[in-house]
């Protein structure tokens, strides 16, 4: 299990690109104007827009974990949703705040 990425809303992509570049984190790839994922060369944030945010409006953290399915069934998560990369699913920790569960697809 390991953290990997926090997914920030981004309202003006561009405009926090460059804030997040003037910090020093590098851009590892862009999607248009849907998502950008920048780096310090171990932890990547995500900029995301509405279309690519798994809660709108709100600041994610994602874990990466071997067995999502036994995962989402421990904390009855429902049914992990297939992305493009990955499974996921969206918890909930107990101070209310979302967690996305991913496991990579081969």
């Amino acid at each position: 299990m390991k953290i990997g990425h926090v997914i920030v809303p981004a309202t003006d992509l561009e405009a926090q690109l460059g804030f997040y570049n003037s910090l020093g984190l590098t851009m590892r790839f862009r999607d248009g104007d849907r998502y950008a994922a920048l780096t310090d060369g171990e932890t990547t944030i995500g900029l995301a827009d509405e279309s690519q945010q798994p809660v709108a409006g709100r600041t994610v953290i994602s874990v990466e974990v071997d067995d999502l399915d036994t995962h989402a069934a421990r904390l009855s998560a429902g049914e992990p949703v297939r992305g493009p990369h990955e499974r996921r699913v969206v918890v909930a920790d107990p101070g209310g705040n979302p967690v996305v569960l991913y496991e990579r697809l081969p």
